[in-house]
C-alpha cells in the first residue's frame, strides 16, 4: 500500500471531520447566535418572550428552523449538478467550486451582526453544499483500497456526520471569549489546506475502480499514470505478477462491459434506486426535523434553564462525534459478509447490503420510538441511536449506491437521489410549524406520525433480497444452459 494511498486517506477523514458536515451541527450555532441577538427583533415583547439562549421566542426559533430547513434542502439538492460536475470535469474542478462556496459562507458568517442576521440564510447554505462537494469527491478514495471499499466509504460518511461538532467547538470557544467572527475568520484561511490537498493529494479526473497497478496522482503525476496503466510491457510480468495482471485486465473489462450496458435512466427507473429513495427519504427527514426541533424541544422540557439548554447541547454535539467511530461498522459488516462468502461478482455484492439496510432501518425505529418520549434523560439514548443510525444511513447509502449500481454513473445517482429526498425534507418545516402552531410546541403526535412512516423502510431490504433472489436464478439457469 503506497504512502500517498494512506496520506490521501488521513487527510480526507480530516477534511470530511473538521470541515464536510459542519452544517448540522446547527444546534450549538444557534446557541451562539441567540446570545448575539440575531434574530432577536422578531419578538414583539422582549418583557415576556426571553430572547436569549433559552430560546424562548417562537417566532426568532422559526427563522431558523427555517434556516436550517434550506440549508438541509440545498445540501441535498445541490448533490445532483454537484454529481454531474464530478462526473463530467473531473476532482479538481468539482473542489475548487466546493473551496469557494465554503470561504463565501465562512466569511458572510464572519461579517454578519445581528443587524444583518439575514446573511445567515445564503451562509449556512452555501456551507452545505460546499460541504457535501467535499464528502463527493472524497468518498472515491475507498477505490484505492480494494476490498476495504465500502469501510473506507462509510468511514467518509461517518467523519462527515462527526464534523457537526466543530459547531460545538466554536461554541465553547465563543463562552471562553473568542468572538464569532474571529472563529469563523480562522476557518476560511483553513482553505488553503484546501487548495494544497487538492493539488497534491487527488487526481484531476477520478479514481478508478479496480485501481490499475502503478496508478499516481496529483500534481504532474496525470500523463505518467497514464503511460504507466496504457503501457504494453507494463503487464509482462513473469509468474505471478502476471497472472495477478491478466486478473485486473479481465475485471476492468467486466466492469466496462457492466457499465455500457447498463444505462443511467435503467438505473433510475429500478425498484432498486425507487425502494432506495423511499428509504433515504424518510430517515433523513426523521433526521433533520430531530435537528432542526433540537433547541426548542431542549428548552421547552427543561423549562427554559439556560444550564440545562447548554448541557444538553453540549452532550448532543460531544455524540456526534462519534458518528465516524460508528460508521465503518456497517462497512465492515458488508466487507465481511462479502469475505464470508468469497464474494467476487456484483450480484453477490447486492446479497451482501440486505443485512445492513434491515439494521439500519431497526435502528431508525429505534431512534423514532426514544424521540416520541418527552422526558429529557430519554435525550441520553435518542442521541446515541441518532449518531449511530445517521452513521450507517449515510454510510450504507453511499456503499449501496457503488454495490448496486455501474461505477460510471456512481456520481449521477448519489446527486439525483439526494436532490430527490431533499424535497421529501422540506416537510420538515410545515411539520415545525404544526408544531408550534397547533400542538403548542409539543412534538409527540408528529413524532408518532413519523415513527409510522418508518414501517415503509423495510421494504427496501425485502425487494433487495428479492431481486438478488431473481437475479441469482437467471444466472444459474444461464450457466446450465452454457454447460448444455
Amino acid at each position: 500500500m503506497r504512502f500517498q494511498y494512506v496520506l490521501t486517506l488521513i487527510t480526507g477523514l480530516i477534511e470530511c471531520i473538521c470541515f464536510a458536515g459542519v452544517t448540522f451541527g446547527w444546534a450549538s450555532l444557534v446557541f451562539v447566535l441567540k446570545k448575539e441577538n440575531y434574530f432577536n427583533d422578531l419578538c414583539e415583547d422582549t418583557r415576556n418572550q426571553s430572547t436569549n439562549a433559552t430560546g424562548g421566542c417562537p417566532s426568532q426559533d422559526e427563522h431558523f428552523s427555517l434556516i436550517f430547513t434550506v440549508a438541509a434542502f440545498m445540501n441535498s439538492a445541490m448533490t445532483f449538478p454537484g454529481g454531474y460536475i464530478f462526473d463530467r470535469f473531473g476532482t479538481a474542478v468539482t473542489r475548487f467550486i466546493a473551496i469557494c462556496l465554503y470561504t463565501t459562507a465562512t466569511l458572510l458568517i464572519a461579517l454578519s451582526t445581528a443587524d444583518t442576521a439575514v446573511l445567515i440564510f445564503p451562509a449556512l447554505s452555501l456551507l452545505a453544499i460546499g460541504g457535501i462537494f467535499l464528502i463527493l469527491t472524497n468518498m472515491q478514495v475507498g477505490n484505492l483500497f480494494g476490498p476495504q471499499r465500502s469501510t473506507i466509504i462509510t468511514l467518509y460518511n461517518g467523519a462527515f456526520d462527526s464534523s457537526s461538532v466543530i459547531f460545538l467547538v466554536v461554541k465553547v470557544l465563543y463562552q471562553n471569549g473568542i468572538s464569532l467572527q474571529d472563529l469563523f475568520l480562522f476557518i476560511s484561511s483553513c482553505s488553503i489546506c484546501h487548495i494544497l490537498r487538492t493539488i497534491f493529494l487527488m487526481p484531476k479526473a477520478q479514481i478508478p475502480f479496480p485501481v490499475p497497478e502503478g496508478y499516481r496522482y496529483g500534481l504532474g503525476c496525470g500523463e505518467l499514470s497514464q503511460k504507466i496503466s496504457m503501457s504494453p510491457s507494463h503487464s509482462s510480468r513473469p509468474n505471478d505478477g502476471e497472472k495477478g495482471q491478466r486478473t485486473t485486465n479481465t475485471s476492468i473489462k467486466r466492469l466496462e462491459k457492466h457499465d455500457i450496458e447498463v444505462s443511467f435512466r435503467s438505473c433510475v427507473l429500478s425498484s432498486l434506486f425507487g425502494w432506495h429513495l423511499i428509504w433515504l427519504s424518510l430517515m433523513q427527514l426523521r433526521h433533520y426535523l430531530f435537528i432542526g426541533t433540537l433547541n426548542p424541544t431542549i428548552t421547552r422540557l427543561s423549562g427554559g434553564d439556560p444550564h440545562l439548554v447548554s448541557k444538553y447541547t453540549n452532550v448532543f454535539a460531544i455524540s456526534q462525534f462519534f458518528g465516524v467511530l460508528c460508521a465503518p461498522w456497517n462497512g465492515l459488516i458488508m466487507d465481511r459478509h462479502k469475505k464470508k462468502h468469497k464474494v467476487t461478482e456484483p450480484l453477490d455484492d447486492l446479497r451482501s447490503s440486505v443485512l445492513s439496510l434491515l439494521l439500519t432501518t431497526v435502528q431508525c425505529i429505534l431512534f423514532s420510538l426514544c424521540a416520541s418520549i418527552s422526558e429529557l434523560p430519554a435525550l441520553y439514548p435518542t442521541f446515541i441511536l441518532q449518531v449511530l443510525n445517521r452513521s450507517f444511513l449515510y454510510g450504507g447509502n453511499a456503499a449501496f449506491l457503488s454495490i448496486a449500481f455501474p461505477s460510471a454513473h456512481f456520481g449521477k445517482l448519489y446527486g439525483l437521489l439526494m436532490s430527490l429526498s431533499a424535497v421529501v425534507s422540506l416537510l420538515q418545516y410545515p411539520a415545525f410549524y404544526i408544531i408550534r402552531t397547533y400542538l403548542h410546541g409539543d412534538p409527540f403526535y408528529v413524532n408518532i406520525s413519523l415513527l409510522i412512516l418508518m414501517l415503509l423502510t423495510f421494504g427496501h431490504p425485502i425487494n433487495v433480497f428479492l431481486v438478488w433472489r431473481q437475479k441469482k436464478h437467471l444466472r444459474d439457469k444461464a450457466e446450465e444452459q452454457a454447460y448444455l
